[in-house]
């Protein structure tokens, strides 16, 4: 295993602790803040930026790059796995907390995040698909 590799499983777990503690924190101690953000939800827009690097972070933490052409259709399909078990586990965690609550539209924002940063860590993937075929 390489050192970049512990690094980036690092990242993900510190990122995956730092989701968990913003998610699982109380509603008491989220500051009060505008309710929009660009005619958007703030909480909306808070739980898309939050599931923005996910697939990321995962790309970079398991070296599962390969020269096969199904190779990047794989990863993207575990990531997007990945990504809506986190996000909906979040929300059905939150359900049993006493100041939060499960609200659907949060997944939906989590899910979107997810999949246009899947979308992108995968035109990224198959971009050096050829590199990794010419090796």
């Amino acid at each position: 295993m390489t050192t970049k590799t512990i690094i980036s499983r690092l990242l993900l777990l510190m990122y995956l602790g730092a989701i968990a503690f913003i998610c699982f924190m109380s509603a008491e101690n989220i500051p009060s803040v505008q309710k929009e953000i660009l005619g958007l939800p703030t909480d909306k827009v808070v739980h898309f930026c939050m599931f923005l690097p996910f697939p990321l972070l995962a790309y970079m933490a398991w070296d599962h790059r390969t020269d096969k052409v199904w190779g990047p259709f794989v990863s993207a399909g575990v990531i997007v796995v990945l990504g809506a078990l986190i996000a909906s586990l979040t929300e059905y965690v939150q359900k049993f907390l006493p100041t939060r609550s499960m609200d659907l539209h949060d997944f939906k924002a989590d899910m979107l995040a997810i999949l246009i940063s899947t979308a992108l860590v995968f035109i990224i993937d198959i971009t050096h698909l050829k590199t990794r075929k010419n090796r």
